[in-house]
């Protein structure tokens, strides 16, 4: 139920979405002949486009959740176990084409396997199912075991979680197939930006994790710099506040140990 809200709840509420929305709204105002809401409507449509485009609002929400979390100058060697998070390929694309079709976000794939040959001891597990509202037909964990082949990991050693649809999903399910003993250290794996949710989620689910961030997206100064770009201004917002949404659901709803998870 909550997966389903959740994304119902996005759908309705993400930035470009609700732009477009309220060009509708005036649109069909207009057509009405009520020109008393119109100009105010465009009003607030200028002004909000004015305010995305000069001001970078979406960076420095974005830059606040990837800096929340230093990077891991050195991992300590009692670590039992390496956690990485789906969201690296699109198993519809890849199904599709024949070919593993990645993203973005492949640095967790990459470093996942850098990290797993120099601890060659540790557990490994990925986690990562669908989530897709609709189509549960395919799972990323089926579709990544070549990647990593690709890159030098022998796949038979990771254990893959194929039936999570979201973080705190990652979470317990990871942890029902694990079963980690109290005190166990496990290094988590994800994108910067990710990470403070993914960590709140783990520690809400009973699992002693240490985060190790990758792939990130902003300067760690970024969000000071005026400029004039809607585009990027629109999708920077969109991006950062889905994580914000996000981390506000999960301390809402009991899915993290805390609001913004720190060190």
């Amino acid at each position: 139920m909550f997966f389903s809200l959740s994304k119902i709840f996005w759908f309705i509420f993400d930035p470009g979405n609700i732009f477009v929305f309220v060009l509708v709204f005036v649109s069909v105002m207009l057509w009405l002949g009520k020109r008393t809401v119109v100009k105010w409507s465009l009003l607030v449509v200028i002004f909000f486009v004015l305010l995305v485009s000069i001001f970078p609002i979406g960076g420095k929400l974005l830059v606040t959740l990837e800096n929340r979390f230093p990077l891991v100058d050195k991992v300590p060697k009692d670590i039992k176990g390496i956690i990485v998070l789906g969201g690296v390929v699109n198993q519809f694309v890849s199904d599709d084409r024949g070919v593993v079709s990645v993203g973005s976000s492949v640095e967790r794939i990459v470093y996942f396997c850098k990290l797993a040959k120099e601890y060659p001891d540790a557990k490994l597990v990925f986690t990562g199912g669908s989530g897709n509202l609709f189509d549960q037909s395919l799972k990323e964990a089926d579709f990544v075991a070549p990647l990593m082949s690709q890159l030098g990991l022998d796949a038979s050693r990771v254990v893959f979680e194929s039936q999570s649809r979201n973080t705190w999903e990652n979470a317990v399910y990871s942890k029902n197939i694990i079963n980690p003993a109290e005190g166990e250290l496990w290094l988590i794996i994800t994108s910067a930006f990710h990470m403070p949710r993914s960590v709140g989620a783990f520690r809400k689910a009973g699992w002693n994790v240490l985060a190790y961030p990758v792939d990130y997206q902003t300067l760690s100064t970024a969000g000071h710099q005026l400029g004039f770009n809607f585009r990027g201004g629109i999708n920077s917002l969109a991006f950062s506040a889905h994580e914000w949404v996000g981390l506000t659901a999960y301390w809402l709803t009991g899915r993290s140990s805390e609001f913004f998870p720190r060190r």
